[in-house]
C-alpha cells in the first residue's frame, strides 16, 4: 500500500501542464531521434540534454522531458527498422526480419501500429515492474558499506560492455580511460591538483554534460563530415507506401501471447546489469521463434516477429531503470546518460533516492506511464509525419545537432572553455568509434570514478588499511563473482549471440533480394 500512495504522489508531481506538455514534447522528439537510422536512445537524450538545461528546468521536469526522450526513442527505433530495412538503433535490428517483408507485402502501416502497440505493452508493464522492484532493491541496497559499493561499481564497470560488445578488451579500455578521466580535477582527500597541467578550469574536474555532449552528439557530426557527398548519404530515399494502419483485433490477439510473453523475458535482459535493450530483443525474437514458429514463417513477415523483438527491447528499456534508481549503476547505455543527468542536478541516486527525493522519482515513475499512453496514441495516427522525418537529409540535420550542442552548452556553464573541452570529446569520440570502442564505459568511469575511489579509500581505511575487507563479507563475494562472471560470459556467449544475429539479418536480407529479384518492378 505505501508502494500505491507513493505513486499516487507521483501522479499529483507528474499531472501539472508543464510536466505532460514535457512528456508530450519529450516523445515526440525522442520518437524522431530514434527512427532516424544511427541516432538511437543514447544518442537522442545526450542531444537534448542542452536544450533541459538551457530552458531552466528544475530536476521532475528535466528528468521527465529526458526520459520521455527515452522511450520515445525505443519506440521511434521500429520505423525505419519497418519501412526501410534500416534499424535506428542495434536493439531495432531484430525487428528487421519481419518487419520489412510485412513492408514489402504492403502491410507496412499494420506492422507499424502492431509494433507501436506491442512497444506499449512492454514498457507499461516493464513500468510496473519498477514500481514493484525497485523499492525492494533499496531494501537490499541499505546493506551495502563502502565495500560494497565499490565491488557493485567494479561489477557495473565488468558488465556494462554487455552481450553485444564487440570485444570485452575494447570495453575495458574504455572503462580505464573513463576512470582516467574522473582523476583530472584537485584529489578530495589530500587537496593536490591531478592532471589539470595547470590549467584552472580543470581543478573541478571533467562536467558530465561537456563529456556526454561531446562524445556522442559532436562525434555524430564529426562522422558526418567524414563520410559527406557519398553516395550513400546523397541517394535518393525510397518512396514509402504505408497501407492500412490499424490492425484487426483479431491480429492483436493472435500477437498478445507473444507480447506477454517476451515482455517478461526485456524487463529481466534489462535489469541485469549490461544485457539492456539488444539482448532482450535477441531473446524474446530467438526464443518465441522456438516456442511458436511451427509452419516456419517468421523471416517471412510473421506479425508475432514485429511484436516479439519490440515488446522485449522497450521491457528492457524500462527494466534498465531499476538498477539506475535503486542502486546507482545503469543497466544500460542510455541509463549512463540519465545518471549523469541527475549527478548534475545534485540528485544522487541509490537507495536513499526514495527517502530524499521521493517527488522527484515518483514523479518520473509516474510520468513514465503518462508518457507511454501519449506514445500509444501518437505513434499510430502520427506515423505519416514520423517517415517524413526520415526523408530529411543528413546534411540539414547534422548542423540542427551541432547548433543545439553548442548553444546548449555555452548556456549552461558561460564558459569558451568547456565548449573546447566539447569539442575534444566529440574528436576523442569520432576515433572511439572509429576504432569500433564502446563509448559508454567511458562515460561510467567519467561518472563513477570519483565515487569508485572514495569507497575504495573509505573502506581501506575503516579497516585500518588492510585490504582484504574488500572480500570481507558474504555480500562483496557474491558482487565480485557476478562481476568476473560477467565480464568473463560474453567473451564466449557474445560472439555466438552476435553471430546469430548477423546471420539472422544476412538471411533477411538474401532473402528479401531474392523476392525483389523475382518480382522486377
Amino acid at each position: 500500500m505505501d508502494t500505491l500512495s507513493s505513486l499516487a504522489d507521483g501522479f499529483s508531481v507528474a499531472l501539472t501542464f508543464q510536466n505532460i506538455g514535457l512528456a508530450l514534447l519529450g516523445c515526440f522528439l525522442g520518437t524522431i531521434m530514434g527512427a532516424l537510422p544511427g541516432l538511437g536512445p543514447s544518442n537522442g537524450v545526450a542531444i537534448l540534454i542542452p536544450l533541459a538545461f538551457t530552458l531552466g528546468l528544475g530536476p521532475t521536469p528535466a528528468l521527465i522531458l529526458l526520459t520521455s526522450v527515452y522511450y520515445g526513442a525505443m519506440y521511434g527505433g521500429r520505423i525505419s527498422s519497418i519501412l526501410l530495412n534500416i534499424p535506428g538503433d542495434e536493439p531495432a535490428m531484430m525487428t528487421c526480419l519481419d518487419g520489412y517483408p510485412m513492408a514489402q507485402q504492403g502491410r507496412a502501416g499494420e506492422a507499424l501500429a502492431l509494433s507501436g502497440i506491442a512497444s506499449f505493452v512492454g514498457a507499461f508493464f516493464a513500468t510496473w515492474g519498477l514500481v514493484l522492484l525497485a523499492p525492494q532493491l533499496v531494501k537490499v541496497a541499505l546493506l551495502f558499506g563502502p565495500a560494497e559499493y565499490f565491488a557493485l561499481f567494479t561489477l557495473a564497470f565488468a558488465t556494462l560492455g554487455g552481450i553485444s560488445a564487440s570485444n570485452q578488451a575494447k570495453s575495458a579500455f574504455a572503462a580505464a580511460l573513463g576512470l582516467g578521466l574522473a582523476m583530472i580535477g584537485v584529489d578530495t582527500q589530500t587537496g593536490v591538483p591531478r592532471f589539470t597541467f595547470g590549467e584552472v578550469h580543470l581543478y573541478d574536474g571533467i562536467d558530465f554534460l561537456v563529456a556526454i555532449v561531446g562524445l556522442f552528439a559532436l562525434s555524430e557530426v564529426f562522422i558526418f563530415l567524414e563520410h559527406r557527398g557519398s553516395a550513400e548519404e546523397e541517394a535518393a530515399k525510397p518512396k514509402v507506401v504505408i497501407g492500412k494502419i490499424a490492425p484487426s483485433w483479431g491480429l492483436i490477439r493472435y500477437c498478445t501471447p507473444t507480447m506477454l510473453r517476451t515482455t517478461v523475458l526485456g524487463f529481466i535482459a534489462g535489469v541485469l546489469p549490461g544485457a539492456g535493450a539488444s539482448l532482450g530483443s535477441f531473446i524474446s525474437y530467438s526464443l518465441e521463434k522456438k516456442l511458436v514458429d511451427k509452419k516456419g514463417t517468421f523471416g517471412t513477415g510473421d506479425p508475432r516477429g514485429v511484436a516479439a523483438p519490440e515488446a522485449g527491447n522497450n521491457a528492457a528499456a524500462g527494466g534498465a531503470l531499476v538498477p539506475m534508481l535503486a542502486l546507482g549503476v545503469p543497466g544500460s547505455g542510455t541509463t549512463a546518460v540519465l545518471l549523469a543527468v541527475l549527478l548534475a542536478l545534485n540528485i544522487t541516486p541509490g537507495p536513499l533516492l526514495f527517502t530524499q527525493n521521493p517527488d522527484v522519482v515518483w514523479g518520473l515513475i509516474a510520468a513514465l506511464f503518462i508518457g507511454n499512453f501519449m506514445l500509444l496514441a501518437m505513434n499510430i495516427p502520427m506515423v505519416g509525419l514520423f517517415v517524413r522525418v526520415l526523408m530529411v537529409p543528413p546534411r540539414i540535420l547534422m548542423p540542427i545537432v551541432a547548433m543545439i550542442s553548442f548553444v546548449g552548452i555555452y548556456g549552461i556553464s558561460g564558459s569558451s572553455f568547456d565548449l573546447m573541452v566539447m569539442v575534444g570529446f566529440g574528436i576523442m569520440g569520432w576515433a572511439l568509434r572509429k576504432l569500433d570502442v564502446p563509448l559508454v564505459p567511458v562515460i561510467l568511469g567519467t561518472l563513477l570514478g570519483n565515487e569508485m575511489e572514495v569507497n575504495l579509500r573509505r573502506a581501506v581505511t575503516i579497516n585500518d588499511g588492510d585490504y582484504s575487507i574488500l572480500v570481507g563479507s558474504p555480500l562483496t563475494l557474491i558482487l565480485w563473482a557476478i562481476a568476473i562472471v560477467g565480464f568473463v560470459l560474453p567473451i564466449f556467449v557474445g560472439g555466438i549471440v552476435r553471430a546469430r544475429m548477423r546471420k539472422a539479418a544476412a538471411k533477411d536480407e538474401t532473402a528479401t533480394a531474392a523476392t525483389e529479384g523475382a518480382n522486377p518492378d
